[in-house]
């Protein structure tokens, strides 16, 4: 190699988190880091969250602050592209042609949002939502409330963004192809107490629905016309069903893939000296022994740091449990686990009608996953949910349920 440096395509969480371990680990050589956007790396949860309601300023989103990049001789490179990855001469190609050795690579290019051929989706008042810059024209377009919005996906951010909307005294109706919204999240039970507090709030729901097409007059939208024939009054719409992973330069450099890069434990890539990490990685995970793709901050802070080792040459595996959370209204969730291994209906500890309370699910009478909400965080849940899923051992419903008993003496009880 003429030069011995690492390259991070992608400006992230999962980028910027893996620079910033490089230098915390002691690595001294070059560091690039190529973002596409023009922003220094940022957060991306509270877009949806409290950026969007104006509850936070900019100051909540950089991942590190601004002056950490020069401080630490990290060549952070704004607004650049790259449009080939040369694995054989171990170069990437970027749009102004020029070329950029590496030692080692790391991918993390995340995910776009997910698009839908709709008549009429391209009408102005009509948006997806990725980026700072979609979360301000969101903001700016509904903070004045007043308005009819249509939110077409009941996933998480579509949740979010229902919750924002309405809360600036929008109207808001959102369509989803589930019965229940987040159905596929945290089942129909748990999914229902999601619906009721979106419904208190004024919320109308369209289940099972999708859109068929958008109407507008003078180029602005006016309506959306659901596969029932019913014609939804709109003012702005926005399109929120999911994202999909940003894979195109590792499909035309023949790296593996399967609903993203696929990787090993330690984030490295079928191909030699490349590494992926964030939402575009497939990751092995040692927990399951199957590979599991999240689109969730956890996974980008967590991989960006194992990557990272990785690419040092130190023993790194990712296998934190997944994590993510969500705030809407006066409800805060957080919830780990796996769902993929989810067999059966959750048990709950607490009251969902009192909007306090906290659901495990098992597997052969393990815990696999558990929520929190509303729970006092004094009681450190989640902490105690990912040291019941750890534990791997068996517990009874009964116990599980039983809120007069403290979850740290029952995993004493487990772990004794």
């Amino acid at each position: 190699m003429a030069v011995e440096n690492i390259v991070i395509v992608g400006g992230g969480l999962a980028g910027a988190t893996a620079a910033k371990t490089l230098r915390a680990e002691g690595f001294g050589g070059p560091v690039v880091l190529l973002a596409a956007e023009s922003h220094q790396p940022y957060l991306r949860p509270p877009l949806s969250k409290e950026y969007l309601l104006g509850k936070a300023g900019d100051d909540a989103l950089p991942v590190v602050p601004g002056d950490w990049y020069d401080a630490n001789d990290v060549d952070l490179r704004l607004g650049v592209k790259v449009t080939e990855l040369d694995t054989a001469a171990r170069a990437v190609v970027l749009a102004d042609g020029s070329r950029l050795e590496y030692a080692s690579l790391l991918l993390a290019t995340g995910a776009r949002p997910r698009s839908i051929p709709l008549p009429g989706g391209g009408l102005d008042g009509v948006s997806t939502f990725r980026t700072v810059e979609d979360s301000e024209r969101l903001h700016a377009r509904l903070a004045g409330g007043g308005l009819n919005v249509v939110m077409i996906g009941s996933g998480w951010i579509g949740m979010e963004l229902a919750a924002a909307a309405s809360t600036y005294g929008n109207t808001v109706t959102l369509l989803g192809l589930e019965d229940v919204p987040l159905a596929a999240a945290v089942g129909p039970e748990l999914g229902g107490f999601f619906r009721s507090l979106h419904g208190a709030h004024g919320v109308r729901f369209r289940l099972p629905a999708s859109a068929a097409e958008i109407t507008g007059a003078s180029g602005r939208v006016t309506g959306v016309r659901t596969d029932a024939g019913e014609l939804l009054p709109a003012d702005h719409v926005v399109v929120a069903v999911g994202v999909v992973p940003e894979v195109a330069l590792a499909e035309a450099a023949g790296i593996g893939l399967r609903n993203g890069i696929l990787t090993d434990a330690s984030l490295r890539t079928g191909t030699a000296g490349i590494f992926a990490a964030g939402d575009v990685a497939n990751a092995l995970h040692p927990f399951t022994g199957e590979h599991h793709r999240s689109e969730h901050w956890s996974n980008a802070l967590n991989g960006g740091k194992v990557a990272a080792r990785a690419m040092l040459g130190l023993d790194a595996v990712l296998d934190t449990i997944p994590y993510f959370y969500t705030d809407q209204y006066d409800v805060s969730m957080e919830y780990s686990g796996f769902p993929s291994l989810v067999a059966g209906p959750p048990v709950i500890r607490g009251s969902l009608a009192e909007k306090e309370f906290m659901a495990f699910w098992q597997r052969e009478g393990r815990v696999v996953a558990g929520m929190n909400v509303n729970w006092p965080r004094a009681a450190k849940p989640q902490k105690a949910i990912k040291a019941l899923i750890s534990a791997r051992t068996a517990v009874s419903p009964d116990r599980l349920a039983d809120a007069a008993a403290p979850l740290d003496q029952l995993l004493d009880q487990l772990l004794d």
